[in-house]
């Protein structure tokens, strides 16, 4: 995910990241064992797949819900990130062999087959445990209910930003009376941003880190800037395709002309060029950790609305029950518990960059004094998320089809018109296959709540 220089998983490794290790490819992060703790009369089994950074944030936030409930002993495992993480927590709901409870990015949910490869919430359990729906976004809220059931439960939101160096946009004269990068309403004031800030950067850096050669990285730079022009791919009843090439066209010239007017450099080391002087780069927030640590004069906002409307690309990382045959009673209410403590105490998760999904935490003076975290919580109002379909999300077929097609237009290799064609014609073919996971297409697998 991401460049090798600066990808998340490699950021989170350098951060301390366990290896995966085990017959079943996972290693435990916890301390639970066989035998149930000291005092517990009840077990939940956790997977997860958080390592490095993350890893460790999550370890403390379920030390603390162990030390606040003896009697629940939290069995927790690591899987390996990815499509192995899928394959596997999959293979074991299928085969009822499925822990209490999982974690998923909010996109891939509906491709898991909810009903059959996972189990609904009950939505008066985690009231129960002080979790409701109107803590929650009402945009993020519904992404996780599938023919109206609660399916996943928000933990946060991770959304792409724009860093830029305080000290380098002072200088171009691009910083406002409040210290922050000046706003942005339009290509052209962007450009022009993008104009002063490479005659006041340092020689031998790019102006703007645009992972240009990434796909997944130009994916969802295409998602933000297409919602932003109130572009659409499916249909309600996901019966028939609804791209615009035109919008689609716009988006991907705009993108390939910071490679032409040579503010960016394809294959460049873009967060060590940022952490070296360069103005900015274009990141997940899961960099925060990483800038910070490195000490830097540095703001971060969310892409800017270059089209007019605010949207920036986001996904979630959210609990999920896997299937059980026999879920209920004390353990599947532990699960429960457990879920919604984790949600509502997800302050030392925000340290990691992820804007608690708990909008209540948002407001606490706690989570106002994190910076740069306080200048983009903003986003979690106006999320760029991958339409609601089995093929997409986080590290899905659709990214892996289609972010392809965006690299060859940034890159130069196809004129952008064409690869707005392209696009389309991979949608119409994605939108006619079939979910392995089910055997149903987008239309047939009840995805549109």
């Amino acid at each position: 995910m991401g460049r090798p220089d600066l990808s998340r998983r490699r950021l989170l490794a350098a951060a301390g990241g366990l290896t995966v290790a085990g017959s079943f490819g996972f290693a435990a992060l916890g301390t639970g064992a066989d035998a149930l703790a000291s005092g517990a009369d009840t077990r939940v089994r956790y997977w997860n797949l958080f390592s490095g950074g993350d890893g460790y944030n999550m370890i403390a936030m379920l030390d603390a819900f162990r030390a606040d409930h003896p009697g629940i002993d939290v069995k927790d495992s690591t899987l390996q990130w990815g499509s192995p993480f899928y394959t596997k927590l999959a293979m074991a709901a299928a085969g009822n062999r499925a822990p209490d409870l999982g974690v998923m990015h909010m996109g891939r949910v509906t491709g898991f087959s909810p009903g059959r490869l996972l189990d609904p919430w009950d939505v008066r359990l985690l009231a129960k445990y002080g979790v409701r729906e109107a803590d929650f976004t009402p945009a993020l809220w519904k992404r996780g209910i599938v023919d109206g059931k609660l399916y996943a439960l928000p933990l946060d939101i991770h959304v792409q930003l724009c860093f830029y160096r305080k000290d380098v946009l002072k200088k171009a004269g691009l910083l406002g009376a409040d210290g922050r990068m000046v706003p942005v309403t339009s290509t052209d004031e962007w450009f022009d941003v993008l104009k002063e800030a490479k005659k006041a950067k340092k020689k031998g850096l790019q102006t703007l880190g645009l992972h240009a050669n990434d796909q997944n990285f130009m994916w969802w730079f295409f998602v933000a800037f297409y919602t932003q022009l109130g572009g659409t791919y499916f249909n309600d009843a996901a019966t028939e395709v609804t791209f615009d090439t035109d919008k689609a066209t716009e988006v991907l010239e705009f993108l390939r002309r910071h490679v032409t007017d040579g503010y960016s450099t394809a294959g460049a080391a873009d967060g060590e060029q940022f952490i070296n002087g360069a103005p900015f780069t274009w990141e997940g927030n899961w960099s925060v950790p990483v800038f910070s640590g490195a000490e830097l004069d540095y703001g971060a906002t969310p892409l800017p609305p270059v089209f007019g409307e605010q949207a920036t690309h986001a996904e979630s990382h959210a609990f999920v029950l896997p299937h059980q045959s026999e879920r209920g009673g004390a353990t599947n209410e532990a699960a429960h518990q457990l879920a919604a403590y984790v949600v509502q105490h997800a302050q030392q998760w925000a340290a990691g960059g992820h804007i608690p999904a708990y909008t209540p935490t948002l407001s606490t003076a706690a989570y106002k004094k994190l910076n740069p975290q306080n200048e983009y919580a903003s986003a979690m109002d106006h999320q760029a998320t991958e339409p609601k379909v089995w093929f997409a999300g986080s590290t899905g077929i659709l990214a892996q089809r289609v972010g392809p097609i965006v690299v060859s237009s940034t890159m130069g290799s196809a004129k952008p018109e064409a690869a707005a064609r392209r696009m389309k014609g991979m949608l119409t073919e994605l939108l006619a296959s079939k979910n392995p996971m089910d055997g149903r297409t987008a239309a047939q697998g009840g995805a549109v709540a």
